[in-house]
């Protein structure tokens, strides 16, 4: 009976090992997880990236120093929208409200949906460029043919006058890229079609 001890201690000792290396394989699945809504927070904090800010409510204050920005557009490959700014730039002045238009066309024959990304350059900035309203917090869905305007309201935090680093800044560009989404209704369309296509075929 005696020998049996030392296997018991050491089928223990596999036992807490197994335990602490699933614990930690399980921390290190979670914190996979956690870093993605994480890095997003930091980077609206702090403008990491060009990230720009939300404001519920325009700016208080409204200095006489003028900063142009300008508006760029992007489409992913994959995407059969057409997607341009209304207008080239517009000049303001620091915590004055700016509103701006992007014009997004479907080439499509079916109803598509996207969702835009965004960011400002220089990315120092985005931590000064302060979004009220804006067509990238929530999906577009364009029926087949559509144009759209797309709204967005925003100004620069007059924050910005005390960064030692953007003191002679002039130009902010203001960069959307739209990728596409699928709906389910969309998918039940492409399900159907595929059925009749088959039919067709037989």
């Amino acid at each position: 009976m005696a020998a049996d001890k030392p296997d018991t201690r050491q089928t223990s000792r596999n036992a807490r090992v197994a335990l602490l290396c699933g614990c930690l394989v399980a921390s290190m699945v979670g914190m996979a997880y956690a870093a993605v809504p994480l890095y997003r927070i930091f980077c609206q904090v702090t403008g990491y990236g060009g990230t720009t800010q939300v404001a519920d409510a325009t700016s208080a204050t409204i200095i006489e120093r003028k900063i142009t920005i300008r508006f760029d557009a992007n489409v992913s490959p994959d995407m059969d929208w057409s997607f341009k700014p209304v207008q080239k730039a517009v000049e303001l002045k620091v915590g004055e409200t700016g509103l701006a238009f992007y014009r997004a066309v479907s080439r499509s024959s079916r109803d598509t949906m996207g969702t835009a990304t965004f960011n400002v350059t220089p990315l120092a900035a985005g931590a000064y460029f302060n979004k009220i309203d804006c067509f990238c917090f929530t999906e577009q869905k364009l029926k087949a043919g559509q144009t759209v305007d797309m709204p967005v309201t925003f100004f620069v935090d007059p924050e910005i006058d005390q960064d030692p680093d953007l003191t002679k800044l002039t130009e902010i560009t203001l960069s959307y890229t739209f990728y596409p989404i699928e709906d389910d209704e969309t998918e039940t369309e492409k399900v159907s079609d595929s059925g009749k296509d088959v039919k067709q075929g037989s």
